[in-house]
């Protein structure tokens, strides 16, 4: 069973509840732990064991193995049960149980001992035991066990004699070892009654091929050894010449066995009883014999009546022992030394009580006080860390290590404090994007996606809206919807809430008759990217008649009266709902029903986003998106693949030009040069003197020719040597460019592998300290940090940073340190981001302070450097451009006082204006 905190870990019983819902309720559900066979009432007692179960915390019995789940630890002990049971003999389990079997032990250790003892020089037929036969040990096989004999005439050599004997084994069966079952008798007692050493054992060794270390070389030294001689040999033997594998029969697999087959009651005096299932497979009975249960009874209440006995004379109240006393002198029975004595007595365990409280107390003190100085004294933090736990000490302050987080900009959001209207906004920019090609759209920035969403006039039209609805109007034809189930949603609403409420003054009614005869042939119109996309507003109502309700898009009644009713000729509503700071607008009347075409430009934005988020939702059920879904999957496994195989091809190359380097750079002496030059200077020499006629001139010209060819030798020896080091060079060079070639290709993967992810999931950079997001959308998807010819592209061009997640925000708050304090302390007041909520960094040199601002030494922030380390050649550059790009298309304060005749071609010139859509179908 698996302990946690050094205590077994019991099952829970089903509850009484329960108990009665089985003979009463049988049809009740409940909840059932199938590992455990536990059952429960409710799913959160359910839940809670599990999660118990879970923990990290619990400790195999048998190994000692800790830092387990229950499930493991589990799993571990029965690993370590069947492999005990598998070694220990067969033959010895009933005889060990059986000896077990209702035995009074206080520790199980005293059982084994007392058990091993009893077995260890015992053996039974079919064991497989080892025999020393001339000094070597050969494993054998028990034949036949020959009890002690009281014929006097019959005597058993110690050493193992041949038998050649033929006649077979009786079959009548022999009761051997029974006194070795019963504990109670004492060893010394067992072994007159039944000598272990006289008991005779006739053996048959194994096969040569079958003995323990057959096959391997003999290690033995000048020693000649046939091992095969004995092999099938049918041997006599006693058991001073046998011994059992210490790995099937020791004392440490004997107290495994026994433990795993026996248990035993809390109670005081219990005796240790097989359990059933084991009991009832070997033969060991499991009722308690009558002279056994009296025995234990006994044992029981005399253990009781000591304990009682010796709390009352060390622990019972003085008033009892001093009556007791009193009686005792009144009956004149006075302990020998007097009631003198008893009342010293009396004293003296007083004043023991008070000795062993003031020891307590000082104890406590002193255990207080070295909790108190371990706690000052923390052992040194191996980093990263966790990094609520890592705090900036003087040392990193000195360093220059940031202590305040750069203030992430809220009103720089596309929709400033308007959080829910920029998360829309960010994921449906995001989608379409991330989908232009199964959407057939080519990608747009975010800064053009937000000036179309804010394109207020009806001429020149907005070829990017136009876009953008009709690819996604054209996709949600394939998504399965109700027919006008926004109409019925309406008049749900009319039925529970009346007709009485009007919106912008147009009630359901009149609604529902303006909607009655437009877009009802939506999932036909043509909508072709040569016409413009004529008739995509007429469409874009039919779409929300049909898959919206008031359900899915809270907002569909007053973005259906805005697209359908337009304002008396008094009125003209701007795209903006603020008001004037002086004076408080009209409430806002809609009573004249009109083409959506002429009044989609003046929706505000926030409604446009709530639309195209709502289509984008939609959207992703469809067949197309799941099928771009599973084709990028397929590409991000070849991707895997041929990454793997890259960095096996650049690792060669590497290893081929380390080696190449100890050619080039040979560990080579340099005044090895300076000699050869030497003896070539005294080489010529000679050879000057050489027209001399002397006769030791003479005798040193043979040394003067061999003093040439050595040095001739050496000189083409140093040729082929450049010669290879100069082709080692060029070898050299040609891995070094192929390895910046393997190089390229991979930061090539990783673009790709960003891009074919981001269809699939899309992840944020990572998180900071306080579980902070930190987002950057460029380069997923249809999107591409690098253009032809190596340009810079970007879709962002900026960093995000969202707020932590309310499972986040519950991770902070079960910190015992304060954490709002050093949010404030290291964001600022008016950098501390709520639940969800959204900040931007516009500027490159914020970025860079932020980056700086992480510290590494925290597992979260040290992963969202390393993240950003390697996209910062993307990140930089990309940040760059949209600043560049966004002063080039400021308005000059002259401009903006343009006349209202050259206010087309002003727009005209807008980014968001001049975009096209490059991945559009001609027939669509």
């Amino acid at each position: 069973m698996p302990t946690c905190r050094r205590k077994r870990v019991l099952l829970t019983e089903p509850s009484p509840a329960l108990l009665d819902a089985l003979k009463n309720d049988p049809n009740r559900e409940v909840f059932y732990l199938a590992e455990t066979g536990e059952i429960f009432e409710t799913y959160e007692a359910y839940v809670a064991r599990m999660s118990f179960y879970r923990l990290k915390q619990f400790q195999c019995e048998v190994t000692g193995k800790s830092g387990l789940d229950y499930f493991q630890a589990l799993e571990s002990e029965r690993h370590e049960a069947r492999t005990m049971h598998s070694r220990f003999p067969d033959q010895l389990k009933a005889a060990v149980l059986k000896a077990v079997q209702w035995q009074v032990m206080g520790r199980l250790d005293h059982l084994v001992e007392a058990v091993y003892d009893r077995f260890k020089d015992r053996y039974y037929p079919d064991e497989k035991v080892y025999v020393e036969i001339q000094g070597e040990k050969y494993l054998a096989h028990i034949i036949q066990v020959f009890p002690p004999k009281t014929s006097a005439n019959v005597k058993r050599t110690p050493a193992p004699v041949a038998s050649s004997s033929s006649t077979p084994p009786s079959d009548e069966p022999m009761a051997i070892h029974k006194v070795a079952e019963d504990l109670k008798i004492p060893v010394k007692d067992s072994i007159a009654m039944d000598d272990p050493a006289k008991y005779g054992y006739k053996v048959q060794i194994l096969e040569e091929e079958r003995q323990p270390g057959f096959g391997k070389p003999d290690k033995s030294k000048g020693k000649e050894t046939n091992r095969g001689q004995w092999g099938g040999q049918l041997m006599d033997v006693d058991c001073s010449k046998m011994s059992r594998d210490r790995l099937a029969f020791s004392k440490s697999i004997l107290r495994r066995f026994i433990r795993d087959c026996v248990d035993r009651d809390a109670a005081v005096a219990s005796p240790w009883t097989v359990k059933p299932a084991i009991a009832a497979r070997y033969g060991v009975s499991s009722i308690m014999p009558e002279e056994i249960r009296k025995g234990v009874e006994t044992l029981k209440k005399g253990e009781s009546d000591k304990r009682k006995k010796v709390w009352e004379e060390k622990e019972g109240p003085a008033s009892k022992r001093q009556k007791r006393a009193a009686a005792a002198a009144e009956n004149g029975v006075l302990p020998v030394t007097g009631t003198e004595k008893i009342m010293a007595a009396i004293a003296q365990q007083r004043e023991r009580e008070a000795r062993e409280k003031a020891e307590a107390q000082q104890k406590a003190k002193e255990e207080s006080e070295r909790l108190a100085a371990e706690k000052k004294k923390k052992k040194p933090i191996r980093y990263p860390t966790e990094d609520l736990d890592v705090v900036l000490g003087d040392k990193e302050k000195r360093a220059g290590m940031k202590v305040k987080r750069p203030v992430p900009s809220k009103l720089a959001m596309p929709f400033g404090e308007d959080q829910d209207t920029n998360s829309a906004f960010l994921m449906s920019w995001n989608f379409i994007v991330v989908y232009g090609q199964p959407l057939h759209i080519s990608p747009f920035t975010m800064d053009d996606f937000e000036g179309a969403l804010r394109h207020s006039v009806i001429e020149p039209q907005c070829q990017l809206l136009a876009e953008i609805h009709a690819t996604l109007i054209y996709i949600l034809r394939t998504v399965p919807f109700n027919r006008h189930s926004a109409v019925i949603s309406l008049v749900d609403y009319k039925q529970d809430h009346g007709d009485n409420d009007s919106v912008f003054g147009v009630t359901i009614e009149q609604l529902t008759e303006a909607m009655a005869d437009v877009g009802n042939n939506w999932e036909r119109a043509p909508l072709r990217h040569s016409e413009g996309r004529d008739g995509w507003e007429e469409s874009l109502v039919g779409c929300l008649k049909d898959h919206a309700n008031l359900d899915n898009f809270p907002r569909l009644r007053e973005v259906l009266t805005r697209l359908l009713f337009s304002p008396e000729n008094t009125q003209e509503p701007s795209g903006s709902t603020a008001p004037s700071p002086s004076t408080s607008p009209a409430p806002l009347r809609l009573t004249t029903p009109t083409h959506p075409g002429q009044l989609y430009h003046k929706l505000p934005a926030k409604d446009r986003v709530d639309i195209i988020a709502f289509m984008c939702n939609l959207a992703v059920s469809s067949k197309a998106i799941h099928a771009h879904m599973e084709t990028c999957e397929e590409q991000l496994t070849a991707l895997r693949k041929e990454k793997i195989e890259v960095n096996r091809t650049k690792k060669a190359y590497l290893e081929e030009i380390a080696a190449l380097e100890g050619e080039i750079n040979p560990d080579a002496k340099p005044q090895t040069n300076g000699k050869a030059g030497d003896e070539d200077v005294a080489m010529h020499d000679l050879s000057d003197l050489s027209d001399v006629p002397n006769s030791d001139a003479e005798d040193a010209a043979p040394k003067q020719t061999g003093t040439r060819r050595s040095a001739a030798k050496e000189r083409e020896a140093a040729r082929a040597k450049a010669q290879s080091a100069k082709q080692a060079q060029a070898d050299r060079r040609r891995l070094e460019e192929e390895v910046n070639k393997l190089e390229r290709r991979l930061e090539g993967i990783e673009r790709e592998f960003r891009k074919l992810l981001g269809a699939v999931r899309v992840k944020p950079l990572g998180r900071d300290r306080f579980y902070n997001r930190v987002w950057w959308f460029d380069g997923m998807g249809a999107a591409s940090l690098i253009g032809s010819g190596g340009t810079v592209q970007y879709g962002t061009g900026r960093i995000f940073v969202q707020g932590p997640s309310e499972f986040d925000v519950e991770v902070l708050r079960r910190r015992e340190e304060d954490v709002d304090r050093r949010r404030r302390d290291e964001e600022g007041e008016e950098g501390m981001l709520g639940v969800g909520e959204w900040a931007v960094y516009n500027d490159l040199d914020e970025v860079r302070e932020f980056v700086d601002w992480l510290n590494p030494k925290g597992v979260r922030e040290l992963a969202l450097k390393n993240t950003f380390t390697k996209w910062w050649n993307h990140i930089a550059p990309g940040m760059r451009r949209r600043a560049a790009d966004l002063n080039a298309n400021a308005k000059i304060p002259e401009a903006r006082r343009s006349t209202r005749k050259h206010a087309g071609a002003d727009i005209l010139r807008e980014p968001y204006m001049q975009w096209t859509n490059r991945k559009a179908i001609n027939g669509s």
